[in-house]
């Protein structure tokens, strides 16, 4: 992107955070929708603040208050307590506008050089990048705050698939993968040529329709398929159906979105699932997850036939490239190659489109199914 263009990013951005909380409730804004996620209107002002946060290391600005500091820095906030600290959503939203017109007043006039060492030349389209992240997240929370809302009385009646075996081979090679443009994290760099062996990849994401097969078989029950973790995670949580699915009086399926409730589209790619869930899957339809760099090898070459419909838990732990230097700050991604974050790839509907770049890699612990996120197989 020219700076330009990433200006007219950040504000299309911007415009999106308020968008979406302007016809709601002052109480959603507040509201805690799931332990894994902040208030609604914690995004808004995190993100306005990240902005002056940014800008002041710039010398642009001044550095943000106390005040705000000690509300919309993560770490020193605990999620829980967000809520009842945010201001009212007038309040909210006039300080928020105002302040994201002045921050692009700055960063419009701000030297190229301002933010060198922090290895940052395009601040807005890093800042672009925050908050459209941001923006998919608010939008787990609204599909989280439809849960509580009264459901349809009918949902689809569905015929359940077996896994599907349409598949698109990746030649064994070398693949480079990884990006040095000037959009990519510090996990993309620095790319890397990797060999890899033939692999057959399902063409599509799993379906509703064939998690429903997996479900009918007896999946959720059957222990064999389950890791030794998973079948834990599973019976502490009694998971019978993933997490955006409910079932109508009628016994047909529905699926929580973000803007309401719909019948669930049979064909459409399954999301709302933790790795755990992945994993029994995948053992079930005697295959496995797809490798993430085979997944970023086969999207390169167009191999994908949805990829960026839904995210897709990988095959493997999230991991530093080789070379790695964390960038423009260690809290990114550095304290994340724990062992315990794997790898999603893809992107889904909520996602913006310009982030959906093949290089690009996301990373949750193996429990959490709040995400858009389903998977794709490798096959034998």
């Amino acid at each position: 992107m020219s700076p330009t263009d990433s200006l007219a990013a950040l504000r299309t951005i911007q415009d999106a955070l308020c968008d979406l909380l302007a016809p709601l409730a002052e109480r959603d804004l507040r509201s805690q929708f799931h332990p894994d996620l902040s208030p609604l209107g914690w995004h808004l002002g995190h993100c306005v603040f990240t902005e002056a946060l940014w800008l002041s290391r710039a010398r642009a600005v001044p550095a943000p208050a106390a005040a705000l500091r000690s509300l919309y820095t993560p770490a020193l906030s605990p999620k829980p307590a967000r809520g009842g600290r945010l201001p009212t959503k007038p309040t909210l939203l006039t300080w928020a506008r105002r302040q994201q017109a002045r921050h692009r007043e700055a960063l419009a006039a701000l030297p190229t050089a301002a933010l060198t060492r922090y290895r940052l030349a395009d601040l807005p389209l890093f800042l672009a990048q925050h908050h459209a992240q941001h923006l998919e997240t608010m939008r787990m929370a609204l599909a989280q705050r439809t849960a509580r809302q009264a459901m349809p009385p009918a949902g689809a009646t569905l015929e359940a698939l077996p896994p599907r075996q349409d598949a698109v081979l990746l030649p064994a090679g070398q693949y480079r993968l990884g990006s040095t443009a000037a959009a990519a994290y510090d996990n993309e760099q620095p790319p890397r040529a990797v060999r890899l062996q033939a692999a057959r990849l399902a063409r599509r994401a799993v379906s509703n329709a064939e998690f429903l097969g997996f479900m009918e078989d007896g999946g959720y029950r059957r222990r064999e398929l389950w890791s030794e973790a998973g079948w834990r995670w599973r019976s502490r949580l009694h998971a019978l159906r993933p997490e955006y699915w409910r079932q109508a009086p009628n016994g047909g399926w529905l699926l929580l979105r973000p803007d309401g409730c719909q019948p669930l589209p049979g064909d459409e790619p399954l999301l709302g699932i933790s790795r755990y869930e992945a994993e029994a899957f995948a053992n079930w339809a005697g295959a496995r997850l797809v490798h993430e760099y085979e997944w970023e090898a086969a999207a390169g070459l167009g191999l994908l036939e949805d990829a960026g419909m839904v995210w897709e838990w990988c095959g493997n732990r999230f991991h530093p490239y080789p070379g790695f230097r964390a960038f423009p700050y260690a809290g990114y991604s550095l304290p994340w190659f724990d062992g315990r974050h794997y790898v999603l790839r893809g992107g889904s509907s909520q996602t913006v489109p310009w982030l959906k770049r093949t290089s690009f890699r996301n990373f949750y612990p193996a429990h959490q199914r709040h995400l858009f996120a389903g998977l794709r197989l490798a096959l034998p």
